[in-house]
């Protein structure tokens, strides 16, 4: 395991849980939102080996009764059931994870969709500047959030930008289709990171600007922060995005300001964070 032990005899307050498809993280945070503690392991494809490497990894960073958790998962979550009814990018189906954490910690337990909390993350970075934030992934597919005054709109929750339906060369497609990560690749042969070409970003540009109009049509932001593997290269492409999002703007759309995520791995985790920290905030 890759493990960074930063302090001894550590009383956690919130622990984080960002389950991905090839890693997971788990992050313990003080009241005053740092990270004390942090593990990495890569995450068992089978449901029942991860809960057991969960457990001895909670066990081996010391964790003892923190005040919340919050676990960050790749799919669609069931909240009132704290069950991951499907995760994207592993074959678990219908898993009652919020359970089986809270067996392990002994305390009160969230599930949210971890792009959802990369963009709180992002959006409480700039509460205070803008009033109204769209955090949107691009990554091997696409997806995101719509947050207001640093609190998730919880009726967007659920919401699946990637999947708008566009007319695009000549037949239907969902807009992850042509402007993700995965679809770059298949088109290009190379990753974002990769690629330097302007036609390329060109091309990539028009196809981000398509759906990202209509994201901005739908919830009218003040800003909008990209993330994912694409978004990381976002100084690569700005430029011609904007050009391209000004050939859609008018007096009722107006393009607001772009701006790349600041926190790369560490998004989700700080985001459970803000999420537990919320939930213990709360009376019972």
């Amino acid at each position: 395991m890759d493990v960074c032990l930063i302090t001894t005899k550590l009383i956690p307050m919130y622990v984080a849980v960002d389950i991905g498809g090839t890693k997971t993280l788990i992050a313990i945070f003080d009241v005053k939102g740092n990270i004390k503690n942090q593990l990495k392991f890569p995450t068992p494809p089978v449901y029942e080996d991860f809960l057991t490497t969960l457990a001895n990894s909670f066990t081996e960073m010391g964790i003892k009764k923190p005040k919340c958790a919050v676990v960050a998962v790749p799919g669609k979550v069931d909240r009132e059931n704290g069950i991951v009814l499907a995760f994207g990018n592993l074959a678990w189906e219908d898993v009652p994870i919020q359970k089986e954490v809270e067996k392990m910690l002994h305390c009160p337990v969230r599930l949210e969709n971890d792009a959802n909390l990369a963009g709180l993350s992002e959006a409480i970075l700039l509460k205070g500047k803008y009033k109204k934030v769209v955090y949107v992934t691009v990554s091997t597919g696409i997806g995101g959030v719509f947050v207001v005054d640093g609190t998730m709109e919880p009726n967007t929750l659920d919401a699946e930008m990637g999947h708008m339906l566009f007319e695009h060369e000549g037949k239907l497609m969902r807009w992850e289709e042509f402007a993700s990560g995965k679809a770059i690749v298949a088109k290009f042969g190379k990753r974002a990171s990769e690629i330097e070409d302007p036609s390329t970003w060109y091309i990539i540009s028009r196809n981000v600007a398509i759906g990202l109009i209509d994201v901005i049509a739908l919830y009218t932001p003040d800003a909008i922060v990209i993330g994912g593997g694409v978004g990381a290269n976002l100084h690569k492409f700005l430029d011609r995005l904007l050009d391209e999002l000004a050939i859609y703007e008018n007096d009722l759309v107006k393009i607001p300001v772009i701006r790349q995520a600041a926190r790369a791995e560490e998004a989700v985790v700080y985001g459970c964070y803000a999420l537990a920290k919320e939930i213990h905030a709360k009376p019972a």
